[in-house]
């Protein structure tokens, strides 16, 4: 325990260090309180600008998505509609007579079929030189029908490109 004569100096001393730690805090909270307030305002700004930013952005993408849309449905229309009418117009190109004449043999077929499945159509026999059943007519309206997907596709990728360049300018 403390002797009378220490225990005044101590008191002094922790009302000193209280009184010290008070008028510093008070003193602080006067200093650095405006420049933390103006702080919290430029951060909240700055939050704002890029929810703004972002927002431009979000409509500029989907004005984008819309058109490349409509251009690609209106291209895809129209190819589907000449490869339509191409197939149709096959009876004109390709008659009967022109079935009876010429042939298609197995081995055209197997041909034909390996080169859309990607696979070598093995070594030729004396079994492709017989006729499969396939008229000349059936194999002509099944090439423009290929052909029209073909240009479907293609018209889909040039789509594509179109719609991720402008997608990209929109970030700019």
């Amino acid at each position: 325990m403390l002797t009378n004569w220490m225990a005044a100096p101590a008191r002094l001393l922790c009302v000193a260090a209280t009184a010290f730690s008070f008028g510093v805090g008070c003193a602080g909270s006067f200093y650095y309180g405006p420049r933390i307030q103006k702080e919290r305002l430029a951060l909240v700004h700055y939050k704002v600008q890029l929810a703004i930013a972002h927002a431009q952005l979000t409509e500029a993408q989907t004005k984008v998505v819309i058109q490349t849309e409509i251009q690609y449905r209106e291209r895809i229309k129209i190819v589907k509609e000449k490869g339509d009418t191409i197939i149709k117009e096959m009876p004109v190109y390709v008659t009967q007579a022109d079935t009876a004449n010429f042939g298609v043999n197995i081995g055209f077929v197997r041909h034909y079929n390996a080169a859309f499945s990607g696979e070598p159509a093995g070594a030729a026999s004396d079994f492709d030189r017989e006729s499969p059943g396939i008229s000349l007519a059936e194999l002509a309206e099944v090439n423009a029908l290929n052909a029209n997907v073909c240009w479907q596709w293609r018209e889909q990728a040039l789509g594509l490109r179109a719609f991720y360049g402008q997608l990209q300018q929109t970030r700019e």
